[in-house]
């Protein structure tokens, strides 16, 4: 069954590109062109890719998480307090 009918692509293919690792619409546009002429096939792009399927967006979760529990790390063992430009005058 065609997905997007401006460029002949199928659901098949949108689902090729993603077991290629493709996570989001605009991912496959850049891999198919689908969804980038009316944009009507975007929404069944989107459910043909499902919602946290992507292994690479669980790793980019993980990366975030990583990054911001360092973050808080750091000011923890800093310790000093935040000081803002308008404290400073």
């Amino acid at each position: 069954m065609y997905v997007c009918s401006c460029f002949g692509v199928t659901e098949q293919q949108v689902k090729q590109h993603a077991d290629a690792g493709a996570c989001t619409p605009r991912q496959i546009a850049s891999a198919c062109k689908a969804g980038t002429d009316c944009g009507g096939c975007v929404r069944r792009i989107q459910a043909l890719l499902g919602r946290g399927d992507c292994p690479r967006r669980e790793l980019l979760d993980q990366k975030q998480e990583q990054v911001a529990g360092s973050v808080g790390a750091t000011a923890a063992v800093a310790g000093s307090p935040v000081v803002r430009l308008s404290d400073a005058a």
